[in-house]
């Protein structure tokens, strides 16, 4: 054979798996955007990309985008997202990651986990999202009414009722101080607002509140909350405050009580519909899922502490009780 020959042949066996590789398809991309990275979402986020046969590093790729607390960077990462051509978007940490997302793209799939996405100008309709977003509720306004029942019959000498949520995050917040407001007056108590946006603000507003008499606090469900668990609870129990909390994680650490749906299965259910999204589906043909289980959870040890008694009715309600 000749040189020229033999340099030709060696110059194609070094192109050619280039151009192999250029024609396979590579594996799809998943966007996560949330206000605050949290192992415990990603890990429930990865187990339904399982269930829908998608694995991290097999057959897809995450690429994670972290507010951490900064609301103001969501815009700008959700653009980088887009920017990079991922296959589908999803967030985490309430409406404002999905409202950033949405107003990013209107051809990407998104897929969310926040409160009435309606209300919150997300999806058309439950049963019919429409547009290239669909995900789960948590119901996060709905909830707010229930759980001062339940707090009002745990600590029934309470006559103020205060609700702690994060100004940062008013979107979230509005609706369920609206909420609890009208429930508060129903019953004949007094409303306070504790409003938090940082970990000094929220040692401020737990000194506040302990000034005040008879007083009970329900605790709303925040990025920056979830990463404060320890705090909240350690603060609760510094000025004997009964306190109710949307996530059992509260009440495993030490807090007296908590009523919601699993956090943990809402995120799960959001990597199944990023696989279904993989697989074809489209965005507006998904119901938006809401939750049909709640979970009540009472930490006994922590009721015993300022001497509340829980009533039977409670005890027998609870899927779990913590002794």
């Amino acid at each position: 054979m000749r040189r020229r020959d033999l340099l030709l042949t060696a110059t194609a066996m070094v192109v050619a798996p280039g151009r192999l590789r250029a024609q396979q398809k590579a594996v799809p991309v998943i966007g996560l955007l949330g206000s605050t990275s949290t192992g415990a979402n990603v890990l429930a986020f990865r187990q339904g990309l399982s269930d829908a046969g998608y694995l991290e590093g097999q057959n897809v790729a995450i690429e994670p985008r972290w507010a951490e607390g900064r609301y103001d960077r969501l815009p700008a990462l959700a653009a980088e997202l887009v920017g990079q051509k991922v296959d589908v978007i999803v967030t985490m940490g309430g409406t404002p990651p999905a409202l950033a997302a949405k107003n990013a793209t209107s051809t990407i799939p998104i897929v969310f986990s926040t409160g009435d996405p309606v209300e919150r100008g997300l999806v058309a309709s439950l049963a019919r999202p429409g547009g290239n977003l669909t995900g789960v509720s948590i119901m996060l306004t709905e909830l707010m009414p229930k759980r001062l029942d339940l707090l009002s019959q745990l600590a029934p000498q309470a006559g103020v009722i205060a609700l702690l949520v994060n100004p940062n995050n008013a979107i979230a917040a509005e609706p369920m101080i609206r909420n609890v407001r009208e429930a508060a007056r129903a019953k004949g108590l007094q409303f306070h607002i504790l409003k938090a946006g940082t970990e000094s603000e929220i040692e401020a507003a737990y000194a506040a509140l302990a000034q005040l008499r008879d007083r009970a606090l329900l605790v709303t469900l925040d990025p920056l909350f979830n990463n404060r668990i320890d705090q909240l609870v350690a603060l609760a129990a510094r000025y004997v405050i009964p306190a109710i909390y949307a996530s059992r994680d509260f009440a495993a650490a030490g807090g007296l009580m908590s009523y919601g749906p699993s956090l943990v299965y809402s995120v799960r259910q959001q990597g199944v519909y990023a696989g279904k999204i993989l697989n074809g589906a489209k965005p507006a043909d998904l119901p938006v899922e809401q939750p049909t289980t709640f979970e009540l959870v009472v930490n006994l040890k922590t009721a015993k502490e300022p001497g509340l008694t829980v009533p039977p009715s409670i005890l027998a309600r609870a899927d779990e009780v913590i002794e």
